[in-house]
């Protein structure tokens, strides 16, 4: 009997752990507006609520907000806080980036920037969370034997094959005469490179992203620019702008005195001269926290020159061959004379001359 109560209790214990190993397994965190972080999005609202249809948020689930300290902040508040960007009476306040937050209840969650006018510019955040799902113990596996295997039967014979008639012989082709040589002719010239428009930062914009400086940097090092390309800044008119500085004031971030500033969006700059170029954004302690942009410029590509066309080949040509007969054995020379033939031509009539004496 006691030896029963022990498996039983190990048996139990078993489901217990296996239901907490696959609860902790099932834990997902959602990396707020992904690669974008928690930051105002270019876009305006619809980047976080796109990026929340593409998300399954289950209660235990962990948002993570990935944000410089002392520029955003999360605040959880109700329904009414979040239509109208309210966060004096938050649910919760965070103000040291990154935040993680465990989603403990189902149901709609808000979460909004409490900073200045960042809810009102669209970095809000709604989301659904379901209950976790209850695992069902796993079904007992059955202990019924499995059938013996049917009995094989060997493969039949395979029948003798005939081999195919041998082949008959074919004439040897005759050797393709032989082709004259044609000059190559020259490449085609490459034509000059195109202008390129390049859209700062990519999908997310001309911004403070979480990466700081580095990811500006990680941006520029796969483009290459040239002269006459076009730099492209999109952001939200209000909130940045962009200004070009020369080297020294760009590493200090001394934004007093600038080479040109377009407070517009989009700001499109046509890049006129190669080197160095320095663009950075003037609003307080944005350039300090990573929101700066060097970039080298090439001069502008040429069309290499056109290769010469070589010339034909001067190998010498070589005479044609001698007549010969038609037989193509060579005729061998004339006789120089004729004497020859004629006194062989004149010995058998001298030996029927004898002849004839000695009869008579």
């Amino acid at each position: 009997m006691a030896r029963r109560l022990n498996m039983a209790l190990f048996m139990a214990l078993m489901a217990i752990a296996a239901f907490q190993m696959q609860s902790s397994e099932a834990q997902t965190t959602h990396i707020v507006g992904g690669s974008l972080g928690w930051t105002v999005p270019p876009a305006g609202p619809i980047a976080y609520i796109t990026w929340a249809a593409t998300q399954n948020f289950t209660v235990g689930d962990v948002l993570a907000f990935n944000y410089p300290t002392n520029v955003h902040d999360v605040g959880e508040v109700t329904q009414s806080a979040f239509d109208g960007c309210n966060g004096t009476n938050p649910i919760s306040l965070s103000t040291a980036g990154p935040t993680n937050i465990t989603l403990s209840s189902a149901g709609t969650h808000h979460f909004i920037c409490t900073v200045g006018t960042h809810c009102n510019l669209g970095q809000k955040l709604a989301i659904n969370v379901s209950a976790a799902a209850s695992t069902p113990p796993p079904a007992a596996a059955p202990t019924t034997p499995p059938p013996a295997p049917a009995p094989t039967t060997p493969p039949p014979a395979a029948a003798p094959t005939t081999p195919p008639p041998a082949a008959a012989p074919q004439p040897a082709a005759a050797p393709p005469p032989a082709s004259t040589p044609t000059p190559v002719a020259s490449p085609a010239p490459t034509p000059a490179r195109a202008p390129v428009t390049h859209v700062v930062g990519g999908n997310q914009g001309w911004n403070i992203l979480p990466g700081g400086a580095a990811a500006y940097r990680t941006w520029a090092s796969s483009q290459t620019f040239a002269v006459g390309d076009i730099l492209e800044f999109n952001f939200i008119n209000g909130t940045h702008d962009v200004a070009e500085l020369n080297r020294s004031a760009f590493d200090s971030c001394n934004t007093t005195t600038t080479l040109s500033n377009i407070t517009i969006s989009p700001a499109r700059i046509t890049l006129s001269t190669a080197g160095e170029h320095f663009f950075t954004c003037t609003f307080p302690r944005h350039c300090t926290l990573g929101q700066q942009l060097a970039i080298n410029v090439t001069s502008t590509a040429t069309s290499p020159p056109n290769s010469a066309a070589p010339t034909p080949s001067t190998t010498a040509t070589p005479p044609p061959p001698s007549a010969s007969s038609p037989d193509g054995v060579t005729a061998p020379p004339p006789p120089s004379g004729s004497s020859p033939a004629f006194s062989v031509a004149a010995l058998p009539i001298t030996f029927l001359s004898v002849a004839l004496a000695f009869l008579y």
